[in-house]
């Protein structure tokens, strides 16, 4: 046990000695160029939307199947009242939910006007005002053709919007808790992979395996320091994210800190992985930098929406652990979710970790011993 503990405060050691900065490498074109022409999108298509008719009359009908007739959106929810819409975006099934009010063709014809409420889902500030301004433009057409048909009687649609969870649409809440996925990955990932990797280039990974330390006492020892400093850096991160950039927190730290730490040993597992597969820090380096740090900034959802993309990347996107934990994590900060609404995120993360632990093990003791 002595022999461990030695090898884990030299371990943070050279870890504080090392002030060398990372050094993102440039020499990815074709990858970059394929997940950037692919994955950046302006146009919304697919993205998933509810429908609250409290009127249930011809009109409404016909505005419902506009909606679904575009290829920007996708009805998969049919509201019976208002109870209903906020455990709709608390789940994530929905962006947007469309209200019409009672009476709704009654008032049209009545007082030529009839009020629509298109309630969005904030947390990803960029692609809630696409969305309702893709809902506004189809509603929008729709009451120029009433007023071709209708001659001198001209109809008028009162759109009243509302953000939910990020009324103020601040970017800010969008990319914070991104950065902690981006962050953590590469803290996690490709610090623990170099670092791994270094020991097996410089020789110095057989002294190990000749001591009396087991090969999983030397793993724990490798990634345990990065356990540790992540977690401060998750601390530091919500400091800053409070106190400097005013981002909301509506949810339980204990739950957030404990998601967070799945998501370190998932991390570090993958970055353990990939320094048992590579044999110098360069293949490392660039096996994290072009598997990990591109799709996690692009593929995750962190900046462009997942439904925008094509299905081919979509798919793809499955595999990226950043995916779920920022379904996690903008859950937790922005909308306040317990545990029952993000069970699913956390059990395919917890599956994803239990997979790479059990392949680098097998990986590592194939290639060292």
């Amino acid at each position: 046990m002595s022999s461990f503990k030695g090898f884990v405060e030299k371990e943070f050691k050279q870890i504080y000695r090392d002030k060398r900065t990372l050094v993102v490498l440039f020499g990815m074109p074709i990858i970059m160029l394929v997940l950037f022409g692919f994955a950046i999108r302006n146009e919304v298509t697919s993205v998933e939307i509810g429908i609250l008719d409290l009127s249930k009359d011809d009109v409404t009908r016909q505005m419902i199947q506009k909606l679904k007739s575009s290829e920007s959106f996708e009805v998969t929810a049919y509201l019976e009242n208002h109870d209903d819409v906020e455990g709709l975006f608390r789940k994530g099934s929905v962006k947007e939910v469309v209200v019409f009010e009672p009476n709704f063709q009654k008032k049209l014809e009545r007082n030529a006007e009839a009020d629509i409420q298109i309630l969005t889902d904030a947390t990803d500030p960029n692609l809630a005002k696409l969305v309702q301004l893709y809902t506004s433009s189809i509603i929008r057409d729709y009451v120029l053709d009433i007023n071709d048909n209708a001659g001198n009687r001209q109809a008028g649609l009162v759109v009243q919007t509302r953000m939910m969870y990020n009324p103020e649409l601040r970017s800010v809440n969008l990319f914070v808790p991104g950065l902690i996925a981006v962050i953590l990955m590469l803290v996690s990932a490709l610090m623990t992979s170099i670092s791994i990797t270094k020991e097996k280039e410089m020789g110095n990974m057989e002294i190990l395996l000749v001591s009396p330390l087991k090969p999983y006492h030397i793993i724990i020892g490798k990634v345990l320091p990065y356990l540790v400093l992540s977690v401060v850096n998750v601390i530091a991160i919500l400091l800053l994210a409070h106190f400097i950039f005013k981002v909301p927190f509506q949810g339980s730290y204990l739950l957030f800190f404990a998601e967070s730490i799945l998501f370190i040993l998932t991390a570090l597992s993958l970055g353990v992985f990939i320094s048992a597969s590579a044999n110098n820090q360069q293949t490392a380096m660039m096996i994290s930098l072009a598997g990990l740090l591109l799709p996690t900034v692009l593929l995750s959802g962190f900046i462009f929406p997942i439904s925008s993309m094509p299905v081919p990347l979509q798919y793809i996107s499955t595999l990226i652990p950043a995916r779920w934990f920022l379904v996690i994590v903008r859950s937790i900060m922005l909308k306040g979710s317990d545990f029952m609404l993000i069970w699913k995120e956390s059990l395919i993360l917890l599956l994803m970790t239990l997979v790479l632990i059990g392949l680098s093990m097998k990986k590592f003791k194939v290639r060292l011993q």
